[in-house]
């Protein structure tokens, strides 16, 4: 009997809970990044030129913003992508492909669309994020961060981390500091209102790091080889468990206890104890490579991918 009961507690540790999704909210079109807004909405940037608001508690779109389609090299009018998103006080923030030169461009929409850059700016953004009402935080390509001064049209700073490609960044909750993840594998944490670096952080990835998330003194991130790991900045102890493949998406929950990854090449997201490092859950349902994943609270999480249906997951 006791060799039962040790069995039944071992399949307990090993077997992680199979989680359904809880509903599925079709964008028809590729979604490719995700933040979320007050009153129980959710703003999805999409490749069809477009930024939608979801409400998923009426279960209905309440807002549908469209950006200008531009010219490929061809010369033919095609959709932009909405690539990277974001959400302050009533303002979204959208940062699109220009069409000329891998040029970005960057627009507020507060009632009606504001130019902050344009392909003639000449900038490869790759990631933008609110800080506050008038200075935003860019990520580009050559591994650059910047802020920028929206109201007096200006950088406070721009500096260039390393010599590696930019993959991905995110800021700590109350957007002090800020990780910024590179195709070296390591991850430089920025002071955001000087741009002073903080601390380097390397050893648990080993190649390109392609998403990256921080919350609690914590950042988790998910790269090329295969590792989906996490360091806490204070004490710089790091930590990995290996996936079956490229680990394209992580997130972690708001007190940092759990960690989303993509661990596998069904595009399965599995959630595992940061501590005991346990997979407590596999969130199965996303039919193509992960793209995002948000958590709303510690049981509800969201995620895009490149398909046409977002996710909201509840593993509870």
């Amino acid at each position: 009997m006791r060799y039962l009961v040790f069995i039944s507690i071992l399949m307990v540790a090993i077997f992680a809970k199979d989680i359904e999704p809880y509903l599925k909210i079709d964008v028809n079109a590729s979604a490719k990044d995700l933040v979320l807004v007050e009153d129980n909405k959710i703003a999805i940037g999409c490749d069809d030129s477009s930024l939608k608001v979801y409400d998923y508690i009426n279960k209905k779109f309440t807002k549908v913003i469209k950006l200008p389609k531009i010219k490929d090299f061809m010369g033919d009018i095609i959709d932009t992508r909405a690539s990277s998103i974001d959400y302050l006080n009533g303002k979204y923030l959208i940062l699109s492909d220009s069409g000329v030169g891998g040029y970005s461009d960057l627009r507020i929409f507060d009632n009606e669309l504001k130019d902050i850059f344009s392909e003639k700016d000449k900038l490869a953004i790759i990631k933008a994020k609110f800080i506050d009402d008038t200075h935003i935080l860019l990520g580009f390509l050559s591994n650059e961060v910047a802020l920028y001064d929206v109201k007096n049209k200006k950088f406070l700073y721009r500096i260039q981390l390393n010599e590696s490609r930019f993959s991905d960044f995110a800021l700590n909750e109350d957007k002090s500091l800020v990780a910024f993840a590179c195709e070296s594998g390591e991850v430089t944490v920025v002071q955001v209102k000087d741009g002073k670096i903080v601390k380097k952080l390397s050893g648990a990835n080993l190649d390109n790091i392609f998403s990256v998330d921080f919350k609690k003194d914590i950042v988790s991130c998910g790269g090329k080889d295969r590792r989906a790991s996490w360091y806490n900045i204070k004490s710089g102890k790091s930590d990995y468990i290996l996936a079956k493949f490229f680990v394209y998406a992580t997130a972690l929950s708001p007190d940092s206890k759990m960690i989303a990854f993509t661990l596998d090449e069904k595009n399965n997201i599995t959630i595992i104890n940061r501590e005991t490092k346990e997979k407590k859950y596999i969130l199965k349902g996303q039919k193509s490579t992960l793209n995002t994943i948000i958590f709303k609270d510690k049981d509800t999480l969201f995620s895009a991918s490149d398909d046409n249906i977002v996710i909201m997951w509840k593993l509870k």
